[in-house]
């Protein structure tokens, strides 16, 4: 495919733990343009290894201040013209939580939305944060900019996007608030770029580590590339990774027909 642009989502559940099963390697044999990673759960001063620093790829690490928990990541093959890390939200900027790499006039971003499962307390932030960050979307629709917003939205939207959707209306990840959220995201003009090429059930990007949930496939499509609408036509492979396990998430794995000199200033 001429000008290929190959955008890779992850959520790693540990950096360290998914270098060590072969991460890396798979890698830079994908030969992406773009990485992201989610839920790194190290800090920066734990990464001084090489491995962690890929041959051709220019690494950004945002760590959380809390050891051992969330953080976000970029590799990319060419050196963003800036970096953006985090929203200035007080209460969730610590967390870190959005890491955006821009490249001339196109911004790919590393997110990890809270999930609210371990507790109502949770739940109520989770919330807080989708009060937050849909005016944030619908201020990035009004720049002159197209974006990926690549990562672990922690809701499956529609019923097709888990396997057990019944069951679990009332849970947190796919309940009513959440997935009409979801309505009014793509209602502003973003497109689950997934979808565009994909309408097959049995879709999933994650699965409990509960039961046999991986070997039968009882997963949750709640890893994204969500895109500008002026990227909806560049959409043209998607594959979710199942053949070798780095997490409790599988990769996203999209490309596009985009070549970043069209997106020069």
């Amino acid at each position: 495919m001429a000008n290929r642009f190959r955008v890779i989502s992850i959520n790693v559940n540990g950096i360290r733990a998914a270098a060590r099963k072969g991460f890396f390697e798979w890698m830079t044999e994908k030969k992406p343009d773009v990485v992201c990673a989610q839920e790194i759960r190290a800090q920066i001063h734990q990464l001084d290894d090489p491995i962690f620093s890929p041959a051709g790829y220019h690494c950004e690490y945002l760590d959380a201040e809390k050891k051992g928990y969330s953080g976000v990541a970029i590799y990319s093959r060419r050196k963003p013209d800036k970096i953006i890390r985090g929203l200035d939200w007080a209460e969730f900027d610590h967390e870190a939580r959005y890491l955006e790499a821009q490249f001339g006039k196109l911004s790919v971003v590393s997110l990890y939305l809270p999930s609210g499962s371990s507790s109502e307390e949770r739940q109520a932030k989770k919330f807080r944060f989708l009060d937050l960050f849909m005016p944030h979307l619908e201020k990035l629709r009004r720049k002159r900019r197209e974006y990926i917003l690549c990562g672990d939205w922690n809701i499956a939207h529609k019923e097709i996007d888990l396997k057990n959707w019944m069951a679990n209306r009332k849970n947190s990840g796919f309940l009513p608030e959440e997935r009409a959220w979801m309505d009014q995201l793509f209602a502003a003009g973003y497109v689950d770029a997934f979808r565009e090429i994909n309408q097959q059930a049995d879709q999933y990007t994650w699965w409990s580590n509960r039961g046999r949930a991986w070997d039968n496939n009882v997963g949750w499509r709640i890893d994204y590339q969500i895109v500008t609408p002026g990227l909806k036509s560049k959409v043209r492979t998607t594959e979710i990774f199942r053949a070798q396990r780095f997490s409790d998430h599988a990769p996203l794995i999209m490309d596009y027909e985009l070549d970043l000199r069209d997106f020069s200033f």
